[in-house]
């Protein structure tokens, strides 16, 4: 399995420090937060989407994908969410990710019913025009599709391998769901996989890797055990949580860490 870190650890860094980061700490690639607030999103042009795909060439570095921020099953038009997923996509393409993330994003009025067939329409429109381009779209386990089997409530409707799933760890830990229903769920369809760390439900602060109660070991030896070579992202979410500590200090004892899962389930 190849090991990245998402920029959400490091809020606005440029990109030439990202990527030493990642080269100093032996990470393979970086999931870029694909927001204004940071050095890379879809408003920036094309001139500038090639010095980026560029500047991680020469490091070495892969683009692990995009984390975008559409809400496929929100209530309302379609077009807006199609529009923010074309503009993932293309600035997917421009850079070389194979990947961007969107959420569910359900609404509280919504049954469940009418939230997976939103999402689905949408992604099933928005899964063509990921094809011509060659980008996968994955819906990430969260909010409102918090557990895998949530997930493949929409993904079996939409039946296009150009939309997948990303595992994140802590919303199907939250969820109640155990690795193994999850990894069942979601295997076919399955891009990459978020990691983390907190301290229980009631304290979701972001934690060093292996400094929580997330079923970190049990995650890895299952994907082991399954054959499953794909990326491990290390999400850590100090956008959200100011009293985190940093991640640059961090990075190293993470890969340590999982590289070391990875070779105990070898």
């Amino acid at each position: 399995m190849k090991l990245a870190f998402s920029t959400l650890g490091v809020p606005g860094l440029p990109i030439p420090d990202v990527l030493r980061l990642a080269a100093a700490h032996g990470y393979h690639g970086v999931e870029l937060r694909a927001h204004p607030e940071e050095p890379v999103h879809p408003g920036i042009d094309l001139s500038r989407r090639a010095d980026v795909a560029a500047e991680f060439k020469g490091a070495g570095v892969e683009i692990l994908g995009l984390a975008g921020y559409a809400r496929v099953a929100a209530p309302g038009d379609d077009e807006p969410v199609l529009q923010e997923i074309r503009g993932l996509l293309e600035l997917a393409r421009d850079l070389g990710a194979p990947f961007i993330r969107v959420f569910p994003g359900g609404g509280t009025d919504q049954s469940p019913g009418e939230a997976d067939a939103t999402a689905a329409r949408r992604l099933g429109t928005a899964a063509e025009y990921a094809a011509d381009l060659g980008v996968r779209i994955l819906l990430e386990t969260h909010d409102s599709h918090r557990t895998g089997a949530d997930a493949i409530r929409v993904l079996g409707l939409v039946g296009h391998p150009r939309v997948g799933a990303l595992w994140d760890v802590m919303h199907t830990w939250l969820g109640g769901e155990q690795p193994g229903s999850t990894y069942a769920a979601l295997s076919p369809y399955l891009g990459y996989v978020q990691v983390k760390d907190i301290a229980s439900a009631d304290d979701t602060t972001p934690l060093p890797l292996g400094a929580g109660v997330l079923p970190l070991t049990e995650c890895v030896e299952l994907l082991s055990r399954e054959g499953w070579d794909g990326w491990l992202c290390w999400e850590y979410e100090k956008r959200w949580y100011e009293q985190a500590a940093p991640l640059e200090g961090l990075l190293g004892a993470g890969r340590e860490h999982l590289s070391r899962l990875l070779n105990e389930s070898a």
